[in-house]
C-alpha cells in the first residue's frame, strides 16, 4: 500500500522542526564540570555520579536511528525498498558487524502505511538474526486530537507488534524487561502526561524516551535522548561545529539534574542537506572521521567508568536526505585506514 501523497509531510515536517530547535548556552553548564573545570575537579564531579539507569553490560548498547520510507516516491531513490526482504536481512548483518544491536525505525501509525510495513518486515527480520528493534513514535502535528491519536497509535502498536503473538515480538528492545519507546515530539500538541496514565495500564508498561532535555512534560518520560547538533555556535559555513557544546551541555545536565531518568548519547559523523529541495545549506563536516570519533567518545568525559549509560543512539543509519548515514560506512580521508566497526573507535577522547 502507498501513501497517497507526493511529498510525506511528516518527513518535512522532522526537517522543519530541526531548524526550529534551539541550542541551550554552555553557560548553564554547572560550574564542577564545565569545559574550563580542570581535570582533577572534573574527575571529583564524575566520582560522584549517581545513575538510577546503567547499561546492562560494561557499555552502552549500540543503537542506531533506521529511515523504513525508501522505495515510497516521495522519497530519494537510493538503490533499495525498505520493503525489499534481502536487502532487510543485509542491513541487519552489516549493523552486526559494525556492533549495533539494534534499529531505531521512524513510525508514524496509520498516517504512514508504508512505513508500517517496513516497520513489520523489520521486526520479522530481526528476529530472526538474534537483533532488535525498536520505535520512534513521530507524534501528529495537528492541534486537534493530538493526544487521543498518541494513545490510539500507541495502542495499535501494542496490539500489532508486542503481542505474545506478534511475529517477530522477542526482537523488541527491552530494558529491564520494559520495552523501550523513542518519541519524536515536533508537533507540540500531545499532552503526554495524558499518555503516560493510559500507557502505564500496560503489562509491562513501556519506558518512554523523548528528545533532548526534558521540558514540559517531565514527569512523562522516563529518559531523554540527544539529537543532532551543531551546538551554540550554530551552523558554521564550513561545517565546522560539530556539536561538542550541545553534547557537553546535555550530558552534564542530565547528570547533574536528572540522574533518575534513562541517558541515551548522541552520536553522528555529518550532516548535510545542501542538496535537498528544502535545504538552509546546513552542514556539519565529517573532519576525516573525527565527528564520528567524537561524539562517540564525548559522554566518558561525564560518567564514572563503572557507571557507563545505558545506550548510544547513532544518527543515523540510512537517512540519506539529511547526510548522516552510516550505512555505506564511517567516514576517512587523508591516507587513515577506515573503519568498519565501532569497536575500533578508541574510548579516548581525540583532544577535541
Amino acid at each position: 500500500m502507498s501513501v497517497m501523497h507526493s511529498i510525506s509531510p511528516s518527513s518535512v515536517l522532522r526537517r522543519l522542526f530541526l531548524r526550529r530547535r534551539s541550542v541551550p548556552a554552555p553557560a548553564l553548564r554547572l560550574a564542577c564540570c564545565s569545559a574550563a573545570a580542570s581535570l582533577l575537579l572534573l574527575a571529583g564531579c564524575k566520582s560522584a555520579v549517581h545513575l538510577k539507569y546503567t547499561a546492562t553490560s560494561g557499555s552502552p548498547q549500540l543503537l542506531a536511528v533506521y529511515e523504513g520510507w525508501f522505495g515510497h516516491p516521495s522519497h530519494i531513490a537510493i538503490g533499495y525498498s525498505s520493503h525489499d526482504p534481502a536487502t532487510v536481512d543485509n542491513q541487519i548483518r552489516k549493523a552486526q558487524d559494525m556492533g549495533l544491536t539494534a534499529f531505531v525505525m521512524d513510525w508514524y501509525g496509520d498516517r504512514e502505511p508504508f512505513i508500517d510495513q517496513s516497520y513489520a518486515l523489520l521486526q520479522k527480520a530481526a528476529a530472526q538474526h538474534n537483533f532488535h528493534v525498536a520505535m520512534m513514535y513521530d507524534e501528529t502535528n495537528q492541534e486537534t486530537g493530538a493526544t487521543d491519536e498518541a494513545v490510539a497509535d500507541l495502542t495499535a502498536f501494542r496490539d500489532r507488534y508486542l503481542a505474545p503473538n506478534a511475529p517477530g515480538h522477542e526482537a523488541y528492545l527491552t530494558y529491564q524487561g520494559r520495552p523501550v519507546i523513542f518519541v519524536f515530539s515536533h508537533g507540540g500538541y500531545t499532552n503526554w502526561d495524558q499518555v503516560r496514565k493510559s500507557l502505564n495500564h500496560w503489562d509491562p508498561a513501556p519506558f518512554l524516551i523523548e528528545e533532548n532535555l526534558p521540558e514540559k512534560y517531565p514527569n512523562a518520560f522516563d529518559g531523554d535522548y540527544a539529537w543532532i547538533n551543531p551546538g551554540p555556535q550554530g551552523w558554521a559555513h564550513d561545517g565546522s561545529n560539530w556539536g561538542q557544546g550541545y553534547l557537553a551541555h546535555f550530558y552534564d545536565t542530565m547528570v547533574h539534574k536528572y540522574p533518575d531518568k534513562i541517558i541515551v548519547g548522541g552520536v553522528w559523523s555529518q550532516f548535510g542537506d545542501r542538496k535537498a529541495s528544502w535545504s538552509l545549506n546546513r552542514y556539519i563536516a565529517p573532519r576525516c572521521g573525527d565527528t564520528l570519533h567524537d561524539t562517540y567518545n564525548l559522554w566518558h568525559k561525564y560518567f564514572p567508568d563503572k557507571q557507563p549509560i545505558p545506550f548510544l543512539l547513532i544518527e543515523t543509519w540510512n537517512d540519506y536526505e539529511e547526510g548522516t548515514a552510516l550505512e555505506r560506512g564511517m567516514p576517512s580521508c587523508g591516507g587513515r585506514p577506515a573503519l568498519t566497526s565501532f569497536r575500533q573507535i578508541s574510548s579516548a577522547a581525540s583532544g577535541s
